[in-house]
């Protein structure tokens, strides 16, 4: 029986989707959120690769549902890490704002990136050659994959098969938004006839659903009110499913802890901090992104596997990692 040469790999939040590059040098495309790593090693495993065999993990972008899996891989496996040169700059220095974990309050678990990538650089599984296209907007070190033979693209989550990747301008900057619309506009321009990207489905018209995302983010630039909320919406979103749920009474609290809350209160919305709770909730309920659940917590709306009290991440935050990170060291 022949193998796909690549292998895509759907998966419940709070892990982002991978995408598998058979061959003789198998390359995985992002390894999901750090509690799920049994799930990952074990959907490798059933793909026919076992992880101690990978030649290289590749990050789309260095959010946690993407890279969560990095820390196990290059710990027990000793598997390299390649991402975009902006970000494997930050992740390398320990910088505090690297994944925007703490910002975002996503736990990451320390990893180092051990080969650099720039715009046009080749990489090849061994059988399966993918393009890396430099794609900013959701973050500044967004990369996509082309593969030309399958005429395939692999588009972390620049955009979705009827959705668009949260836009943060409280870190990416305010050119987030042209940004992304350049990307997509790259992107549309090469022969592809089907896309993988970090949520959902296999997009099987990917120059429709690159065309949705272009319409929507171009009236996003007169309408910046509602870049916030479709960040805002999805960033409490995630945090309801990696915490399972707040009770109703803690929820003022958490936010309280929370940058992203405060930013976007306070800047998006010119409303202070408390008097934004309401409204957020409110707008979470309307929206379907979160649900009241029998025992008084706030669930997401989404499907989920909780991480459990079990998952203990070590050193979740950058500003906790060791030492600075040097390149040809995998540990």
């Amino acid at each position: 029986m022949s193998i796909s040469p690549i292998h895509f790999f759907q998966r419940t939040f709070p892990s982002a989707n991978m995408i598998l590059l058979h061959g003789k040098q198998p390359i995985l495309v992002d390894t999901g959120f750090g509690s799920d790593i049994s799930e990952t090693e074990e959907l490798l495993r059933e793909a026919g690769v076992k992880p101690e065999n990978l030649s290289l993990i590749v990050n789309t972008h260095y959010h946690s549902d993407h890279v969560g899996g990095n820390y196990t891989f290059q710990t027990n496996y000793r598997i390299p890490i390649a991402a975009h040169c902006w970000e494997g700059e930050v992740i390398n220095s320990r910088d505090q704002e690297a994944c925007s974990a703490e910002w975002l309050d996503q736990p990451v678990e320390p990893y180092r990136v051990n080969r650099m990538l720039s715009d046009g650089d080749e990489l090849d599984a061994g059988g399966v050659p993918v393009q890396v296209i430099h794609t900013p907007g959701h973050t500044l070190g967004h990369i996509s994959l082309y593969a030309p033979a399958q005429q395939t693209l692999i588009v972390g989550d620049l955009f979705h098969e009827n959705d668009v990747g949260w836009i943060n301008l409280f870190r990416e900057g305010s050119g987030a938004l042209q940004r992304s619309l350049i990307s997509l506009d790259r992107l549309a321009a090469l022969p592809i006839c089907r896309a993988y990207s970090g949520h959902g489905p296999a997009i099987d018209d990917p120059i429709t659903s690159i065309d949705n995302a272009r319409r929507r983010l171009e009236k996003w630039l007169h309408t910046p009110e509602k870049v916030a909320w479709h960040g805002c919406k999805r960033i409490f979103a995630y945090a309801l499913m990696i915490l399972d749920g707040i009770p109703e009474e803690k929820i003022h609290e958490y936010l309280m802890t929370c940058g992203w809350f405060h930013d976007f209160s306070r800047h998006a919305f010119k409303t202070e901090p408390h008097r934004f709770v309401e409204p957020l909730l409110e707008e979470m309920i309307r929206s379907g992104a979160a649900v009241r659940a029998d025992d008084g917590r706030l669930i997401a709306g989404a499907p989920y596997t909780s991480p459990g009290s079990e998952w203990s991440p070590t050193l979740p935050l950058p500003k906790q990692w060791p030492g600075v990170a040097n390149t040809s060291s995998l540990l």
